[in-house]
């Protein structure tokens, strides 16, 4: 994008920094106008925020015809969601900038019994001590052991991460 501004004897193109290519991938009984989406949405206009629906292999499969072959993406998954863009990532880490994931279900059969190959694209989590849903310690072994450029942080919040969710400074996180 340039913009352009006057000065009194001339014009002046100035080239804007283009934002990232964003979407959010919602979690299993969840969609696009969540807590997670629409809050994310207020932050960020031209975020994706698609609905996913189906089975883990039918939710991928949209999420490839969604992302096609762009590359640079960020990618924010949460729990089921958040399964969903590490899985996207360890498949296609050359087309991820950025993953941010909020309590991944990562404990999911196809991603436990079968792990990856370590991938080097910055990721960054966030998951709740208090989680009942998706249990912080299996999570957090496997994404230190799948994910090479991790920051893990354990927060004082339940699987939901709706208080968290409101203090992260997403406009810094999000930047590749």
């Amino acid at each position: 994008m340039v913009v352009y501004c006057r000065t009194s004897d001339h014009s002046t193109g100035v080239r804007m920094p283009q934002p990232p290519p964003l979407i959010y991938l919602h979690g299993l009984l969840s969609n696009s106008q969540g807590f997670k989406a629409t809050w994310l949405r207020q932050i960020f206009p031209h975020i994706l925020t698609p609905d996913f629906e189906g089975t883990l292999d039918e939710r991928m499969a949209h999420l490839h015809t969604v992302l096609s072959d762009t590359s640079g993406w960020v990618i924010i998954g949460s729990s089921f969601g958040g399964l969903m863009g590490a899985l996207f990532t360890c498949q296609h880490p050359a087309r991820v900038a950025r993953l941010i994931l909020l309590a991944p279900a990562l404990i999911w059969p196809e991603f436990i019994n079968s792990p990856p190959p370590p991938v080097a694209v910055p990721t960054v989590i966030y998951h709740g001590r208090n989680d009942t849903v998706v249990p912080l310690e299996p999570v957090e072994t496997v994404a230190r052991e799948v994910f090479t450029h991790l920051a893990f942080h354990v927060v004082e919040d339940d699987h939901g991460l709706h208080a968290t969710v409101k203090t992260i400074d997403w406009p810094r996180l999000v930047q590749p």
